[in-house]
């Protein structure tokens, strides 16, 4: 038996269960939904068991009589149950009765959205702090309030180690593999999704290499704003007939509803006059294990830069999965704070913060992320020119780093190592 690895969305999970009656916790396969899901249920529901899936799509209120909380596990292979968990909600069901736990959207839509009825949660694989490769000391959170905390901490963790962690995988499942094992396991998990996931979506793949090698530039694009049509030709350069823009823009609509692309959109500010900002995503992978596996890339290509790119970028490879490792961290810190993130770039690139944080009041927290453990003024830069633009809607700014020592400037930038950022 596998342990149960504790959560950050768990205290959310159970904040909410406390009041609402339904919740929908959606996320990619593997992610860890179902085992984060049994720990709250008294009746679970596989409705990717062909027997129970029947027996739900023949009566779907006659299920949801189980004895509650009911978890409703992969839920989207019976669009009716949504409808009747909704209707069930709509006639003053009780607190925590329903936990759906899906890893797609599914190919035939539910009659309706859910939407004041059922609450949506989402659940993406392992932060760095819920990894264990180190204590965090400093506070997400806290940063968000905009005090000003304290910065302190030191951390082991090195450029290798972090690595590591790129190619180890935050799926929970897989945590305990290496080397060739944990290759063939992300092997098969990305052979599923051309093999399988697709066709559950109503969408035939005919040319799986081409959707493989769309995928793979989409990897190697990681961490930037490269258009999608440079990722189309990107993939299809070995191509004597390209996949039209309709094909591209399915597989990136499937993706999607698999939860697999995770995208940072742009920051559009709504109470401050910065002007001249792209609204373009910034592209990610639901993991950063996935692009490099999509790559072939291991942690010795990663550092010694024997990575030949599929997309034009600034940079190197790790330098993006980086990125890509810490942002997916920052997800999951933000949403237990109930922040929302975004990306900053102007249109012409002069400027561009990797990650901004956003509450409810429209402050933000503005982070950076650098591949590297010293500091200069050039790389708080950017940072420092947000702050004297928005003045007191900044409540912080971060430099996120590979360096061992967590610390503020003498202007202000908050120098944290990524290991030692937590919720």
């Amino acid at each position: 038996m596998i342990s149960y690895t504790p959560r950050i969305v768990d205290g959310e999970l159970d904040e909410l269960l406390q009041s609402l009656p339904a919740l929908a916790l959606e996320g990619p396969k593997g992610v860890g939904k179902t085992a984060t899901a049994e720990r709250r249920v008294a009746t679970a529901i596989r409705l990717d068991d062909p027997a129970q899936r029947e027996l739900a799509a023949a009566a779907p209120v006659a299920v949801l009589r189980a004895p509650p909380p009911v978890l409703l596990d992969e839920w989207q292979h019976v669009p009716a149950i949504w409808d009747a968990v909704r209707r069930a909600v709509a006639h003053d069901a009780p607190p925590n009765r329903y936990l759906l736990a899906g890893s797609a959207a599914p190919a035939e839509a539910p009659t309706h959205s859910g939407a004041g009825r059922i609450v949506r949660v989402r659940m993406r694989p392992l932060a760095l702090s819920e990894r264990g490769a180190a204590p965090p000391s400093v506070s997400l959170r806290e940063l968000l309030t905009g005090s000003q905390p304290t910065i302190t901490g030191r951390t082991a963790v090195d450029l290798a180690g972090y690595a590591t962690e790129i190619v180890r995988s935050g799926f929970p499942g897989l945590r305990r593999l290496s080397g060739r094992a944990l290759r063939a396991q992300l092997d098969g998990y990305l052979a599923r999704v051309v093999d399988r996931d697709f066709l559950e979506q109503g969408h035939a793949v005919r040319k799986p290499e081409t959707l493989r090698r769309w995928m793979s530039a989409y990897a190697a694009a990681t961490g930037t704003t490269t258009s999608f049509d440079k990722i189309r030709r990107a993939a299809t350069k070995a191509d004597r007939e390209a996949p039209t823009k309709v094909t591209v823009g399915a597989y990136r609509d499937i993706l999607e509803r698999l939860w697999l692309i995770d995208p940072v959109p742009g920051w559009l500010p709504s109470r401050n006059h910065l002007a001249r900002l792209t609204e373009g995503p910034k592209h990610h992978l639901a993991d950063p294990a996935l692009a490099a596996r999509l790559l072939g890339v291991d942690e010795g290509a990663l550092l010694t830069g024997a990575t030949p790119p599929i997309v034009p970028r600034d940079g190197t490879l790790l330098g993006r999965l980086f990125e890509s490792l810490v942002t997916l961290s920052v997800r999951v810190y933000a949403q237990a704070a109930e922040g929302q993130v975004r990306h900053l770039r102007t249109r012409d690139g002069r400027q561009e913060v990797d990650l901004i944080v956003q509450r409810s009041d429209q402050r933000v927290l503005a982070i950076e992320v650098k591949l590297g453990a010293t500091v200069s003024d050039d790389d708080v830069k950017h940072l420092l020119w947000l702050r004297r633009r928005l003045e007191n809607d900044v409540l912080d700014t971060v430099l996120v780093t590979t360096g061992p020592q967590a610390y503020r400037r003498p202007d202000g930038v908050a120098v944290v190592p990524a290991a030692l950022l937590g919720p």
